[in-house]
């Protein structure tokens, strides 16, 4: 099996209540996803992200082409049971509890009653609610709800992991967790598909990302190819004198300090922008959100048309003014973490690898066996 995901040619159109005005959502979509990656897939409010992970998972059926996943149709039961999923919005039933909640998903893929006890305590204890185990999820704020959904979506040790949002909602401490969880994953041979708004943390953790735009990808690849700026360079050397600016690669030597010479990286949240504005000046058709400076009729009331005119930007914002305020915000709005939590991720982080060896190693035929006949 060549890849974990494909699609061939894959479309999904949706009409109005007459049968008109057809929006394609997914577009001739040609998606190739190897084993054992993480791929993110990116893209404005609208633009068929979402879409295109429900016809993955079978919740949508193709206007035309179709969708591979694991070599198979993920609606067989024998692929969807190797699938893990995390909606953007964890719907779950609010009257039961944390530990309810997975048992009941364990009982979903048919795992006998000692594999779901044994993976339940250990999804509880890896997301960080063993405290809040026996508390109604309807209680649960957002955060700790898209921490059981992550649970859920883990319960049957999955081949294939499609996180929608996975870190929306949680604190930095938790994000942190997610991000290191799906590497982990990655490394143990998971193939991962997530979607985010969230740029910096799909920069962190993906191997290849694709950004659609109008139900169609305008760019896909390898993160750090998409983001080098192969006609630039970039030195970086240890403490030098003034004098070293020229001729630096001969005075560095005469300095004892170390020289590395490589192409500098583009920010990916700059990339998406720019990919995202080159397809609006191009006036290519999207069914979702797009972004604009114009000031509404009511607001410019006051202007006159030439003031209105100008009012109206010609792109949606410049590499270098995208860069100074990334900095600036970075400086100023970086959340300081507490000593105590510090301290309690450090000390806990021995503990939370031993829990994701247990839980990404499958249990042997024998553990299956004696736990099927614990269920008798």
């Amino acid at each position: 099996m060549a890849y974990a995901i494909e699609t061939f040619s894959l479309t999904k159109t949706f009409s109005d209540w007459w049968g008109r005005g057809k929006v394609f959502a997914v577009d001739d979509l040609n998606l190739k996803i190897h084993s054992n990656e993480v791929f993110g897939l990116l893209g404005p409010n609208g633009s068929g992200k979402t879409t295109t992970l429900k016809l993955l998972l079978g919740l949508l059926h193709p206007t035309k082409g179709r969708a591979a996943v694991l070599g198979g149709d993920s609606t067989d039961p024998k692929i969807n049971a190797r699938i893990g999923f995390m909606p953007e919005e964890s719907y779950l039933y609010k009257y039961l509890n944390a530990r309810e909640t997975l048992d009941f998903y364990g009982r979903l893929f048919a795992l006998p009653s000692k594999v779901r006890q044994s993976r339940t305590e250990t999804l509880l204890d890896m997301v960080g609610l063993k405290a809040a185990a026996n508390r109604p999820v309807g209680t649960f704020s957002k955060g700790m709800a898209r921490r059981i959904g992550l649970a859920q979506a883990l319960i049957n040790d999955p081949d294939v992991l499609i996180l929608d949002e996975p870190t929306t909602g949680l604190d930095p401490i938790g994000t942190r967790q997610i991000k290191d969880l799906i590497l982990q994953l990655a490394k143990r041979g998971k193939t991962i598909l997530l979607c985010s708004h969230l740029l910096a943390d799909v920069e962190d953790v993906c191997d290849r990302i694709a950004i659609m735009y109008g139900g169609r990808i305008q760019a896909e690849g390898m993160v750090s190819e998409l983001l080098q700026q192969s006609d630039k360079r970039q030195i970086i050397t240890g403490p030098i004198s003034e004098n070293v600016v020229e001729k630096i690669r001969q005075l560095v030597q005469k300095e004892q300090s170390e020289c590395v010479i490589s192409s500098p990286m583009e920010k990916l949240e700059t990339f998406f922008i720019k990919i995202v504005a080159a397809a609006q000046e191009a006036a290519q058709p999207t069914s979702g959100a797009v972004s604009t400076t114009k000031i509404g009729g009511f607001l410019a009331g006051e202007l006159s048309e030439e003031q209105q005119r100008s009012a109206t930007l010609d792109k949606l914002v410049s590499a270098s003014q995208l860069e100074a305020i990334s900095a600036e915000s970075l400086e100023t709005e970086k959340p300081t973490a507490e000593p105590s939590k510090i301290a309690s991720a450090e000390s806990s982080a021995a503990v939370k690898k031993d829990i994701l060896e247990q839980l990404t190693t499958n249990p042997t035929p024998e553990d299956n066996e004696q736990a099927g006949k614990g269920d008798s």
